[in-house]
């Protein structure tokens, strides 16, 4: 069982960024169980926050950018796959501009912020995003597929018609590898858009150093002059034998097509939620990656809805595959319906054979109130149990809260079991019952247990 995690306390990197030139400070802070990843601009009235979230994705054109309203934060691919690759389930994202500085265009700088951090594990369970049915997209050259599988695994290939970059091929086989296989790899471009794009007044905050350039035209004296005034730049500008601007050494024989896995997962972790599947792509750019992430959380809320609208029923001997308890000690004949981890509806038909009546006010019976908050403790069992393997059937109930009799239940009547699931954390369940004949409340009980012991 894997639990989420947040960090351990608040830190703080300075940078540029690329696109606006404008130096800025970003601070992580610890967050609370299930708040997720949120942005908050410190630096406009109310201090504006944005939630990660795929549904807030504003504009592609400049990396990826989150808004709400007025509000904007760019370029939070990086940030958000080191979040991701370290498995970061709650942070509080505080920036002081518009855009999330590059550094050296890849995701270390941020994997290294979180770990002077620390990383603290958290109560809450982790839930994870899975599918059942295969995802496509393709547009043009560029495709990207997603499909089920029990775990993460992301296979990626580019190919360029140009000879220092040409067909590149990568595999993630678990975000484990992340760390040390990816998030060093840097971002690339080619020497003559990023020419045209400073031309235009764009990447402001950009410079020789911060990604891998590609050298694609001639380097003359004259050019050479040329882009030093463009860039403001005092250091070389030299052609590479590798094809890269300076000779720039690769950190992977192929840093592109890692960095490109890297956006992917940035990307897709705008889910809210891991993902578990197998994602295969070719030429695959932000564009399609959020494409692709909308089409998987469209699919995920129609399954969910379908299941939601689906009853499953248990009859006896479901019953006894799934609770450890036998006669005579089973109050359980029939579940109505279940939503598993969530809620139950069951039935004890209420019989003279039970052998509780031999003793308990034989000339008047009565079920015992306390054997109807047995009756809803096995419910939750069932709802809590439901679809575990046979070693993780096990249950020990640890309280009973607020406990009340509202009625009485006699021979012949049909006890309904209505049971909630509140809370699950570290193995322990939180759970709120309520029994009825007919339709008068005769018992409830808040109750505390502990599955899988």
């Amino acid at each position: 069982m894997a639990f989420q995690h947040t960090i351990g306390k608040k830190a703080s990197l300075k940078g540029v960024g690329l696109h606006t030139g404008v130096p800025t400070t970003v601070t992580i802070n610890p967050a609370p169980e299930n708040s997720g990843i949120r942005f908050v601009r410190t630096d406009l009235p109310n201090k504006p926050e944005i939630k990660a979230d795929i549904d807030n994705v504003v504009d592609l054109s400049r990396g990826t950018c989150i808004g709400k309203d007025d509000a904007r934060v760019y370029t939070v691919e990086h940030i958000m796959s080191a979040f991701a690759g370290l498995k970061i389930d709650n942070c509080l994202v505080e920036v002081e501009a518009q855009e999330i500085p590059l550094m050296d265009g890849s995701a270390m700088p941020y994997v290294e912020l979180i770990q002077s951090a620390g990383i603290v594990e958290q109560s809450a369970e982790r839930e994870y995003l899975t599918i059942e049915q295969p995802i496509m997209y393709v547009k043009g050259d560029v495709a990207l597929g997603v499909f089920p599988l029990d775990y993460f695994r992301l296979t990626l290939e580019v190919d360029y018609n140009y000879p220092a970059l040409g067909a590149q091929y990568t595999t993630m086989f678990s975000l484990d590898d992340y760390i040390s296989d990816f998030a060093p790899s840097r971002t690339f471009c080619f020497l003559s858009e990023i020419e045209k794009l400073r031309e235009q007044g764009l990447i402001k905050g950009g410079s020789l150093d911060s990604a891998l350039v590609v050298q694609d035209i001639e380097l003359t004296n004259e050019h050479v002059d040329y882009i030093r005034r463009l860039f403001n730049w005092q250091g070389p500008v030299e052609g590479g034998k590798n094809g890269f601007l300076n000779n720039t050494e690769l950190r992977f024989y192929n840093e592109p097509c890692r960095h490109k896995a890297l956006d992917l997962v940035g990307d897709l972790y705008l889910l809210g939620k891991p993902l578990n599947a197998h994602i295969i792509g070719a030429r695959t750019g932000h564009a399609a990656n959020i494409a692709v992430g909308k089409q998987i959380r469209d699919l995920i809320n129609k399954t969910l809805k379908k299941k939601e609208g689906t009853i499953i029923q248990l009859g006896y001997e479901e019953i006894l595959k799934t609770i450890p308890h036998r006669h005579p000690f089973l109050f359980v004949d029939k579940v109505l319906e279940i939503v598993p981890g969530k809620r139950i509806v069951a039935q004890k038909n209420v019989s003279f054979n039970d052998n509780f009546f031999e003793g308990h006010f034989p000339g008047n019976p009565v079920m015992p109130g306390v054997l109807q908050i047995e009756a809803l403790a096995q419910a939750a069992t069932i709802m809590g149990l439901f679809g575990k393997s046979e070693e993780e059937r096990k249950v020990l109930f640890l309280g009973i809260d607020s406990a009340r009799f509202r009625g009485i239940v006699r021979p012949g009547d049909t006890l309904r079991l209505e049971v909630v699931m509140t809370q699950f954390r570290r193995g322990t369940g939180k759970f709120e019952g309520k029994a009825y004949v007919g339709d008068k409340l005769v018992c409830e009980a808040n109750m505390l247990a502990m599955l899988g012991v």
